[in-house]
């Protein structure tokens, strides 16, 4: 759980990544430490040593500590406080983001953009924090009732390595301003930046233990499920990791949100402005290298432009510049793992076995520079004369590889989109306002987009239908789900007995 780096090439200060009760912790194990690579390199960036059920322990009992305290503020004082941590976030941005860059290889243009939607999802809450109020009831005669939103206490957090940075903030701005405190655990593989958001919510004027983070893998992350002291669990990640988790968590009986896969379907009607529809095709399959779990993976074309879009799509694709993700010229970086990038490869193969055509891409790429030869980097890939029954049609592939696939009518391609367990996203492109309401009424997707595409403002929710997920992320319906309601029940006169 170290870390040494002043630039992506530089190893200098070595610093713990764990953190609770207000400081760095070194964990106990230090048999089972597990390397952690810099994508762009390949190289060895720290070793990670997960947190065992002892410390585990120690830091939901920090958060349980901090809990009292912050629970009896009112919504302006902590608002307060996350005000200034998203003031320090911004005073931060390219420290951050370099950072994320460093440890989880996309470009820093990308992850710019997320450091912003961090600061931006904590400022968001922390104008939510002063309105959470209750409901008065009038009953018969001067009697009443009212309802209070209250805390639940001790949330965990489980991240993803694809938004290190962005997750942490999404998941903890809404749980600290309705009155909890977290236990947060990033990926294994992506464990350096969320430390940084547990120093600035210190910095913030936060009690101490109110954001803490825990390094480990899936047994860390099922010592805190079983946690008696954690009372709801928010995970963002795999479908098979999100069903496991609602099972160790049912086990307390704790409410759970979850944001899993998906494999949603991209619709472009043949009255689309095409430049428009490139672009979100291309937004929709290659942010963050394709790593993303509302990427609109399944591009359904109509037959009448599909020569036209596919000309252009695969142009765009191959000027796509790849590389060094600290260059500001970069647009697609490394994939997280060698293991993800064999695995995103294999895909492409599996494909090709399979009947689809190879457009461009699917390929390991070497940059000339030789100190990224050792990096995991592949070239965009855009897979025509797909059908409904291929692999790479039907599971979710989490690399930048676009299957585009024909259709006929507006029927038929509703019919083939929803024809999938997912159901993350969904995306339309069309001139015709009454089929764009009139698809996207149909589409079964939590976050559908009309003429545009993977557009996550932290004011609106974002979360799946079906097996991509539950509850929400973001807007103001998430209060809901870091919250619970209490009723109170207040007799005016004499009680009336049958007894």
């Amino acid at each position: 759980e170290k870390i040494a780096f002043l630039d992506s090439f530089e190893f200098v200060v070595i610093v713990p990544l764990n953190f609770w009760a207000g400081q760095r912790r070194t964990s106990r194990d230090k048999c089972n430490k597990e390397n952690v690579y810099e994508p762009a390199t390949g190289r060895v960036l720290c070793h990670l040593g997960p947190c065992g059920a002892a410390e585990v322990d120690q830091a939901v009992k920090a958060a349980k500590l901090a809990f009292e305290p912050w629970s009896k503020l009112s919504g302006m004082e902590r608002a307060r406080v996350m005000i200034e941590a998203a003031h320090i976030i911004e005073s931060r941005r390219e420290e951050i983001a370099e950072t994320e860059v460093v440890n989880n290889g996309k470009s820093i243009t990308e992850a710019r953009l997320d450091v912003d939607s961090a600061r931006l999802c904590i400022e968001y809450y922390a104008g939510l924090a002063s309105t959470l109020a209750g409901q008065h009831v009038q009953l018969p005669g001067g009697s009443f009732a009212y309802t209070r939103r209250e805390p639940l206490g001790v949330c965990a957090g489980i991240g993803a390595w694809n938004y290190p940075f962005q997750i942490a903030a999404w998941k903890s701005a809404p749980a600290l301003a309705c009155g909890n405190s977290m236990v947060f655990k990033p990926s294994p593989v992506t464990p350096v930046t969320a430390v940084l958001l547990a120093e600035i919510y210190m910095q913030a004027g936060a009690p101490e233990g109110l954001f803490n983070v825990v390094q480990g893998g899936q047994e860390t992350g099922s010592f805190l499920c079983h946690h008696p002291d954690v009372a709801k669990v928010s995970f963002t990640g795999s479908i098979p990791t999100g069903q496991k988790i609602m099972e160790m968590a049912s086990k307390g009986v704790k409410p759970v949100t979850l944001e899993l896969g998906g494999k949603s379907p991209l619709i472009i009607f043949q009255d689309s402005d095409l430049e428009n529809a490139v672009r979100g095709a291309l937004m929709a399959n290659f942010l963050s290298q394709g790593q993303v779990c509302s990427n609109g993976t399944r591009v359904f074309v109509q037959r009448e432009i599909l020569s036209e879009f596919v000309e252009e799509v695969v142009r765009r694709t191959q000027a796509i510049a790849i590389g060094d993700p600290l260059l500001e010229s970069t647009r697609m970086g490394a994939l997280v793992s060698r293991p993800h990038l064999e695995k995103v490869l294999y895909f492409v193969e599996k494909a090709k076995e399979e009947g689809a055509t190879v457009l461009c891409g699917g390929e390991r790429f070497v940059p000339a520079d030789p100190t990224l030869r050792g990096g995991y980097y592949m070239t965009p890939c855009v897979l025509g004369d797909c059908t409904d029954e291929m692999t790479c049609v039907k599971e979710e592939i989490f690399g930048p590889v676009m299957s585009v696939l024909s259709f006929e009518t507006e029927e038929e391609v509703l019919q083939r989109a929803n024809d999938t367990t997912m159901g993350l996203a969904a995306g339309v492109f069309t001139r015709d306002v009454a089929r764009a309401h009139r698809v996207v009424e149909q589409l079964k997707a939590g976050s559908c987009f009309i003429n545009n595409y993977n557009i996550t403002p932290v004011e609106v929710p974002f979360g799946g239908f079906k097996m991509s997920g539950i509850g929400r992320e973001n807007g103001q319906v998430t209060v809901e789900y870091y919250s619970q309601l209490k009723t109170v029940f207040v007799e005016m006169g004499d009680v009336d007995s049958l007894f």
